[in-house]
């Protein structure tokens, strides 16, 4: 999975013309450490649909205080340039999937 940075956001997510699903992480955070390889095989099962990028918050605050990102993991999708789904906190493949049917 890609990286973005505060610098490349705006090219890589809003500007996208597919969904992109954000994974709003950091190195220290353990539920997000187990989220990532989830989003590993979602991304290489449903890549073609739905983007998956990883914003790590310590290196990158502006943007995750601009969508007021206030715990991680936060997953938002992005479509045309707006969030039009969050989801909070880890979960299983079988529940993100679910949350996310409507983009894969």
């Amino acid at each position: 999975m890609k990286a973005v940075t505060d610098a490349d956001f705006e090219a890589e997510v809003l500007k996208s013309d597919k969904p992109v699903l954000v994974d709003f992480w950091a190195e220290w955070c353990g539920p997000c450490r187990m989220v990532g390889p989830i989003l590993e095989e979602i991304s290489k099962e449903h890549g073609d649909k739905l983007e998956i990028v990883k914003m790590n918050i310590d290196e990158n605050p502006k943007v995750p205080a601009s969508y007021n990102v206030m715990q991680i993991p936060t997953l938002n999708v992005y479509k045309n340039g707006e969030v039009v789904k969050q989801i909070m906190g880890a979960k299983p493949k079988a529940a993100l999937l679910r949350d996310l049917a409507e983009f894969v």
